[in-house]
Order: structure tokens, then C-alpha cells, then sequence
């Protein structure tokens, strides 16, 4: 995948502020479209970047589902990601110093318009395939209804068109830990708050994963183990390695900030009548064991869109099965890539 920039001269958010300039990073799987290629948009979840070839491995590369020699393969780093794009890492032009919590609120349909930008960027009147998952999913509905009849199939997985409140619960309990840190707020750069974004991470993986999947990969097998500390050491190691992988805490805050924005139905007269506008070969998919995007609320909206495909992945993993359950994601989109 080949990283490319694009630099927004101004771009007014929704909640009011502004960013002057907003930078977008995004990959492509060749230097232009060629027509008579097919062109497949991913957008991805919290935590990940704009290779998808990075977190996608088995689905995503030459040959494979999503073939990058011979599909157009966009995908977009969102705002507040530390990856590229414009965040709290950037360097706030009126000060020459990373932004920090001066860093303007963003929701998940500002973050779309990002993405539509990049679209412009590379002059692309349709795209054929559209999909997303998690936050990526949140994007994905943003992106389809700003530009109805441009994305001709479009995938959900494990997402929704609104924000729950069970979600919304999560990701406060998240921000508490960062904000317990107290080099959080006191600090004047990106070191502040990982303290509290280690913790913040691991109980996020809490409910990434589910029951089995933990019994699965976490289970004591010494019977005579006094203090069970296997899954205590994964917990740690995962903080550990979301803060080595250059994640910063603010960042992680606003990102879920941003998670909590999300309303499909705002100003489009509810979630309803805005998913009553969706248009194209439209697949929802949800996993049968994920805590945070969980099956019923998948079936609920899903009778709001017409003509709907539904899906289900079965996995021990929970709402990571999206990353993990690379045959059966293969399985949907194969079909609707290669009729």
C-alpha cells in the first residue's frame, strides 16, 4: 500500500470548532485508479491506521480476498488518530506545540467528511465496495448517507448506526483511567497520560473479547496455581503494547469522544427515516459472541434499511472476531467483490 497525504485548508467541525489546516493520511494500493478497476474503501476501527494490509493480513495483499494488484484499495486514517492525520499529537500552528487538549471536538460525521475529501482527491465518481467495522462501521454509515449512490455495496460488520449506551458507559470508564492519570492534564506532550491509557486498554479488551475466548487462550493449566495471573499478564501486556505501538492518551480520549458522537439519524430526521435513505447492495454483519455490538441490536436496525443482507460470524473472540474470523469475512465478501 502507498501512503499518501492530503492537507484541508480549513475544515469547520460540526461541533463548532475549527482545524486550520486538518491533515488526512491515507494509503492506496496503486499510485491512481485505472478505469475498469474495481474500487474497494475500508475504514478502519479505533485503534488501527490507514494500511489495512497491517491489520487485515489475511484478507487484504496481492491474491488475496481484497486484492491489491487487482482492486483500487483506499483506505483513510481518521481525524484524532495519532497514525498521520490531524490529532492531539499535532503540532498546533498557533502555538508550535503538540495540541493536546486544545485539540478541537470531533465527531464520527467530521471524520467522514474527511474521508469524502480524499474521495474528491482522487476523483472517484462511484466506489464499489464499502465496508467498515466498529468505529470503521461508524464511518461507513456517515460516508453513505453524506453521499447517497456513490458506494454500491456497502458491509457493516460488528457496528452500528448509532452509538449504544452500554458503549458510550465503556468508553467513559475508559477516559476515568486516563483522567485518573496525573501527568495527564500537568504534562505538555504526548508522554502524559499512558499510565492511564494502559489501563484505559486493558479493560477496553475486556470487552473486545468475550468469555470463551479468554477461557480459550488465558486458562491457568497448573491446577495447583495459588493467584491465577495469566489473564492478569495479557491485560498488562496489551496496555503495554497499545502504548509501544506510538498511541498517545489523548488521542485514545478523543477518539472515544468521537465514538460517543455518533448518531446516523441527527438532523436527518431519526435513525429510522436516515436508514430508510441508504441506497445499494447493503450486508449487515454482526458476531455472535460480541459484547459490544451484540446480535439484537444488529436485527433492529437492520429492519430499518431496505433490502438488507444479514450475516452472522460465529467466533470465540467476541467483537475482535471482526480481525480474527478472516475466512468467514472472506466468505461474505468474496461474492459481492466476484459475482
Amino acid at each position: 500500500m502507498i501512503r499518501n497525504e492530503l492537507t484541508i485548508k480549513e475544515m469547520r467541525l460540526e461541533a463548532g470548532g475549527r482545524l486550520s489546516p486538518a491533515d488526512v493520511v491515507f494509503h492506496t494500493s496503486k499510485p491512481a485508479w485505472t478505469p475498469g478497476e474495481k474500487v474497494i474503501w475500508i475504514c478502519h476501527a479505533l485503534t488501527a491506521n490507514s494500511d489495512p494490509e497491517d491489520w487485515w493480513p489475511d484478507l487484504i495483499g496481492p491474491g488475496l480476498c481484497i486484492d491489491t494488484e487487482r482492486d483500487f484499495v483506499v483506505c483513510f486514517n481518521t481525524l484524532c488518530s495519532p497514525y498521520g492525520s490531524s490529532s492531539p499529537a499535532s503540532v498546533n500552528p498557533a502555538t508550535g506545540r503538540p495540541y493536546l487538549l486544545d485539540f478541537p471536538a470531533v465527531t464520527i460525521r467530521d471524520i467522514a467528511a474527511a474521508g469524502l475529501a480524499v474521495r474528491e482527491r482522487l476523483g472517484l465518481a462511484a466506489v464499489d465496495l464499502l465496508v467498515g467495522s466498529s468505529l470503521g462501521g461508524f464511518t461507513a454509515f456517515e460516508m453513505a448517507l453524506a453521499a447517497p449512490g456513490v458506494f454500491r455495496h456497502q458491509v457493516y460488520i460488528a457496528t452500528a448506526p448509532r452509538v449504544s449506551p452500554w458503549l458510550t458507559a465503556m468508553n467513559e470508564a475508559q477516559r476515568m483511567a486516563i483522567e485518573a492519570d496525573p501527568t495527564f492534564r500537568a504534562a505538555g506532550s504526548t508522554e502524559g497520560g499512558l499510565a492511564g491509557l494502559r489501563c484505559a486498554r486493558a479493560q477496553g479488551l475486556v470487552s473486545y473479547r468475550s468469555f470463551a475466548g479468554y477461557l480459550r487462550t488465558q486458562y491457568e493449566e497448573d491446577p495447583d496455581t495459588l493467584f491465577a495471573g495469566r489473564a492478569a499478564s495479557y491485560e498488562r501486556y496489551q496496555g503495554e503494547k497499545l502504548v509501544r505501538r506510538g498511541f498517545d492518551a489523548y488521542s485514545y480520549w478523543y477518539l472515544t469522544r468521537a465514538l460517543d458522537s455518533h448518531n446516523a439519524g441527527r438532523g436527518r430526521g431519526g435513525l429510522a427515516a436516515a436508514l430508510q435513505t441508504l441506497r445499494g447492495d447493503i450486508h449487515v454483519v454482526d458476531i455472535d459472541t460480541d459484547n459490544l455490538f451484540p446480535p439484537e441490536e444488529a436485527d433492529a436496525y437492520a429492519a430499518l434499511i431496505p433490502g438488507v443482507v444479514r450475516h452472522t460470524i460465529t467466533s470465540q473472540f467476541g467483537h475482535d472476531g471482526f480481525l480474527l474470523e478472516h475466512g468467514q469475512i472472506a466468505g461474505i465478501l468474496t461474492p459481492i467483490l466476484r459475482p
